[in-house]
């Protein structure tokens, strides 16, 4: 019998200090048996940073890819159907991002690994001619103090301000310093 996945419900209040952006999200997760809680809660952070203001240009959706690996974890379609931002978690492969770039207006990647640095330095100079590729690296030991605010039922909030991601669910707060390893501003 094969396991089913596990469904959490997150209510995000989300200030951007920097660019003077508030919005309030009511998020449904469906978390795959074999992602763990720290993926989950990048998940939720990379949905958060790159909601659209409003949904003229198409909403953003979360994808299939525990089930289906050329599918993106999160994925945003004009309302003519034209794919306009690819999210991707974790350390994709070459062949996948190049794939996707062509494909895609603009492509995003959050990595959280420990070894993203390393990751990243064998593929950097494969993509210096790409310019809808941002590479984000957020540090291992604060993701995973993000895994740790995973709960079934969860009102958090997060706050962007100087570059710095403070997330809280109750009396508990992350702080993120994310690093951008390829991509303009």
């Amino acid at each position: 019998m094969a396991l089913k996945a596990i469904i959490h419900k997150a209510c995000v209040s989300f200030s951007d200090l920097d660019r003077n952006v508030y919005s309030d999200h009511t998020l449904t997760l469906a978390r795959h048996p074999s992602e763990t809680e720290e993926r989950m809660m990048i998940r939720l952070l990379a949905f958060v940073l790159n909601a659209p203001e409003n949904n003229d240009l198409g909403k953003l959706e979360f994808g299939k890819d525990m089930w289906e690996a050329d599918e993106p974890a999160l994925a945003q379609h004009d309302l003519t159907g034209l794919l306009m931002h690819w999210i991707e978690l974790g350390q994709p492969d070459e062949k996948k991002l190049v794939r996707v770039c062509g494909r895609s207006k603009k492509v995003t990647v959050y990595s959280f690994a420990s070894n993203a640095a390393i990751w990243w330095a064998g593929l950097a100079g494969k993509f210096t001619r790409v310019n809808n590729l941002t590479v984000w690296q957020i540090p291992a030991a604060e993701s995973e103090a993000l895994g740790e605010l995973a709960q079934r039922s969860m009102d958090l909030t997060i706050t962007l301000q100087e570059g710095v991601l403070f997330v809280g669910e109750g009396d508990r707060t992350v702080e993120i310093k994310m690093v951008r390893l390829c991509g303009a501003e």
